[in-house]
């Protein structure tokens, strides 16, 4: 299985990169390191995470305030977003509707 980020997504990761590695050399890397062991993980067990709306599922990263939400497509695992935990916690919401 493959996965995919929905451009809003994929420039939260950008953003949280940049902004990590603005604070300490070394530390955006890490972050999008962790994202990516994270997808891994999501592709080998895409059904481990809980449901937490509809068809979206959601798993914390490890020492980053973020999670990583997605859904289960025919092919594909599509990353939803890349969410800060304690900001706008329902934002990527409204992106749920273009996948319908």
């Amino acid at each position: 299985m493959n996965f995919k980020f929905l451009p809003e997504a994929e420039e939260e990761l950008r953003e949280a990169s940049r902004y990590y590695e603005n604070e300490a050399p070394g530390v955006g890397l890490a972050f999008i390191t962790e994202v990516h062991r994270l997808i891994a993980m999501v592709i080998s067990h895409p059904l481990a995470a809980p449901k937490i709306r509809g068809s979206i599922r959601s798993k914390v990263l490890l020492h980053f305030p973020y999670s990583l939400f997605y859904s289960i497509e025919s092919d594909v695992i599509l990353i939803v977003a890349v969410a800060h935990q304690k900001r706008r916690p329902t934002y990527w919401r409204s992106r749920l509707k273009r996948q319908d």
